[in-house]
């Protein structure tokens, strides 16, 4: 039997392109999930047909406001705290106000958690929490373990801070609260469900529309490790099974890909040739960003199984199957600085 039948878990942010990954996960294993989510980001049908065979409780509702968190929590064993304001990042460098709602938003949830005594709290933390000392040289092969994140933090912008400042409270709540905890920082998702805001979609969407010239923000060069959604959502339900103190644990894949070889197989995959037009002028975020991700392998058992060239040739025909060239057009400039 499933370690997570009849198990009762919130997902908070549950209809955005994570949480609805992760919505479908724990339903097919056997939980009940309630999401709450305020739709300023997520989708209604991304988990439309879960909620249809009554197998998702769905609120509608923005956590922030009075008395929904409280409401959220009720009965639940497991909150997965997915909901943030959040975008790629374009809109990580040029808003502040949104994320920093954050700090707001996760304090409040983890309260109510703790008031309703729920069974543990997992959080969707990202490596923005790393220091930008660490990221700004991409010739150097770094690969960035969990214990680097310590005094004097460094973390990318407001909305780091946020994610930053909800991992020390997870950790203070379990170590004088008692309240189980555990911390995921996700590393560059992409996937199925996934939207032009983030880095990977919008070099598919690009090549879509048949953009030319191709557009790309930075020099090219920037190291990242794109990790793919599956992978994302079998490590978070390993660490709400087997982490309880409010350890943080990377999620990421160790593949260090720069933005021109990302751009390079996505012409590959989708047969556009245009001319790539640098904009170093543009938010580019670090440099060099890539997990280490041997915790995870100890705690958790986990380890990617879907490499970027294979990740990337799903998402690839999951988009261009479910998206309209005019509706693209339409929208990319903006999605690529909002939410």
């Amino acid at each position: 039997m499933s370690f997570w039948q009849g198990k009762k878990a919130l997902v908070t942010g549950g209809a955005s392109f994570i949480g609805s990954n992760l919505t479908d996960a724990l339903v097919e294993r056997g939980a009940s999930v309630r999401v709450v989510d305020d739709l300023s980001s997520g989708k209604l049908e991304n988990i439309q047909r879960r909620i249809a065979e009554r197998k998702v409780e769905f609120i509608q509702a923005d956590l922030r406001e009075p008395g929904v968190a409280r409401l959220a929590v009720r009965d639940m064993e497991y909150v997965f705290h997915l909901a943030a304001d959040h975008g790629g990042r374009g809109y990580v460098d040029l808003h502040q106000a949104g994320p920093g709602s954050n700090l707001f938003l996760d304090g409040l949830v983890f309260a109510e958690a703790r008031r309703a005594r729920v069974e543990k709290v997992i959080f969707a933390s990202s490596g923005c929490v790393y220091p930008n000392y660490l990221q700004g040289n991409p010739q150097e092969t770094v690969y960035l373990t969990e214990d680097v994140v310590k005094p004097p933090y460094d973390a990318d912008n407001l909305y780091g801070w946020a994610k930053l400042m909800a991992e020390l409270t997870l950790k203070a709540y379990y170590k004088e609260l008692g309240m189980k905890a555990a911390s995921l920082r996700y590393f560059t998702v992409y996937g199925p469900r996934g939207v032009e805001n983030h880095a990977v979609i919008a070099m598919i969407a690009k090549a879509f529309i048949k953009q030319d010239p191709f557009e790309v923000w930075g020099d090219g060069t920037q190291v990242r490790n794109w990790t793919y959604i599956d992978d994302i959502v079998r490590g978070t339900i390993l660490a709400a099974e087997k982490v309880d103190d409010g350890t943080a644990v990377n999620l990421g894949t160790m593949e260090r890909i720069t933005v021109k070889d990302a751009v390079n197989m996505v012409f590959e995959y989708t047969g556009h040739k245009a001319r790539i037009e640098l904009h170093p002028e543009m938010p580019t975020g670090p440099l060099n960003r890539v997990a280490d991700n041997s915790l995870a392998k100890r705690l958790l058992g986990w380890e990617p199984e879907v490499n970027f060239r294979e990740g990337l040739r799903r998402t690839k025909e999951w988009y261009f199957a479910n998206r309209r060239p005019d509706q693209v057009k339409a929208t990319l400039s903006g999605m690529l600085t909002e939410r």
